[in-house]
This record gives C-alpha cells, structure tokens and sequence, in this order.
C-alpha cells in the first residue's frame, strides 16, 4: 500500500495538472470563467441572508453566515464524491491505453474541491468579519480540520470510484443517499432544536463533526470538541485506508471490466 502512495507522489506532476485541468474546464466556455468559483458562494451568501431566515423562521445568531460555513464543506464533500464516483470509468480510454497510478483520479478530484474550498474562503473570511464575527486564535486549527476533512472524503472518492467499475447503479444510489444524509447533517439548522439525546445520535454522523468543527474555528473563536474531533479524525483515516485498499484490490480488473 505505501508503495501506491510513493508511485503518486513520483507522479505528483501528472495529479497536479489534472486537478489544473479539471478547475479550468469546469467554466470552460463561460462568459465570466473562472470568477464564478467566487460568484457562486457570494451568490449563495445573498440568498441565505435575504430568504432562509424567513422561510425556516430561525432564531440562530448571525443564521446566513451559520449556514454560509457549514454548507461549503457540504458542498466539497457531495459534489466530490459525485463527481469521483464517475471518474474512472470516464477516463476509461486513458486506463486501457497508458499505465498511470490509477488513484490519481480520484485523488485529483477530492484534491480539486478542497482546492475550491480554499476559493470559496475569499468570500467567507471578509463576509464573517462584516456580519461582526470575530476571528480568534482558533482560526488557525482550520488547516487541521480541512486535512481531515480531506482525508474522509478522499477515502470515499477512491472507494465509490472503484465500486461504480463494476456496479454501474451506483451512481444513482449515491445521488438520494447524499439528499437523505444532508437532511441529518445540521448545515441549514442547529444541533439545539433538538433534544440532547437525539443530538448524540445526530453527532454520530461525521459530517456533524466536520460541519461543527469549521463553525466553532471560523464562528465561535474555540477549538472543536475534542472528543468530537478525535473520533471524525480516527473515523477518517480508517476511511482513507479502506478506500485505499479497495481501490489498490479492484484496479487490477479495471482494464477488462472497462
């Protein structure tokens, strides 16, 4: 297994212009191009701040930016994992003809969001400080938490990548799972309209976590909970590695499934 990871980094060249490539053909052929990576999240930012504390009629403090902060970690994490799932079957030609380290794909479209992510920060640092936020130490623990945010999502894009070669249903399965598990994430609500018991059982799901931990470092100026964080971290890398694994058995049939 590390042997794959050291194959990736003597191909880091190859993983670096393809998530160069995928950021410019994702608006390639738009007026505005690549500005809409920032448009987007400002867009969004407006509705929320205009429509959603009228229409959920909720009381939390500074709602729009509440929202703003944990949907764009939601937004990285489903359109990665939708958009990997597809990945290696899509560049099929490209597995059949040439030997690359399989994982790059993958790996080069989770690496693509987090790098979206990062863009989309341009609008959530000056909106936080403008809506009254107070930006504290806590702020820098932020890498911590987009790195094992990374890791967990990175480990689903490798397995569902390699699972779709060969269960081509999944994509469609993927699309009403991600809709059923946004509605047990708390992005547009908060853990308190509930009660406690029922938060525990909300707090189990690891999008919870990473959705709490980004609001307490950029929102609250505190570090995450620690007992919280350590088990999405633990959770992670256990993730990571079976995704890891599965992909590193099932590349091995990719050529003659394709």
């Amino acid at each position: 297994m590390l042997g794959r990871f050291k194959e990736i980094f003597d191909y880091k060249e190859m993983l670096i212009s393809s998530v160069k490539k995928d950021l410019r053909s994702r608006y390639r052929g738009s007026f505005l191009g690549f500005l809409w990576t920032f448009i987007n999240p400002l867009m969004q930012l407006v509705i929320y701040s205009i429509v959603f504390p009228y229409l959920l009629k909720m009381s939390e403090e500074n709602y729009p930016m509440f929202v703003f902060v944990g949907l764009l970690p939601w937004i990285y994490f489903t359109s990665s994992i939708q958009m990997s799932t597809t990945c290696v079957v899509g560049n099929a030609n490209l597995v059949k003809k040439i030997y690359f380290p399989r994982m790059i794909l993958p790996i080069s479209v989770s690496t693509t969001g987090i790098v979206n992510y990062i863009f989309g920060l341009v609008i959530v640092f000056p909106a936080l400080i403008l809506t009254g936020v107070k930006l504290g130490p806590s702020v820098l623990f932020l890498p911590v938490v987009m790195l094992v945010n990374y890791l967990f999502t990175t480990g689903f894009c490798l397995f569902l990548s390699a699972a779709y070669v060969f269960f081509r249903d999944l994509e469609h399965i993927i699309s009403i799972v991600t809709m059923a598990w946004f509605y047990l994430t708390p992005v547009v609500y908060s853990l308190k309209i509930f009660p406690e018991n029922v938060q525990e059982i909300l707090k189990i799901n690891p999008m919870t976590q990473f959705v709490s931990a980004y609001r307490d470092v950029l929102m609250y100026s505190r570090l995450p909970s620690l007992s919280g964080f350590l088990y999405v971290t633990v959770l992670s890398v256990i993730v990571f590695v079976f995704g890891a694994f599965v992909f590193d058995k099932l590349q091995k049939s990719f050529a003659e499934e394709l």
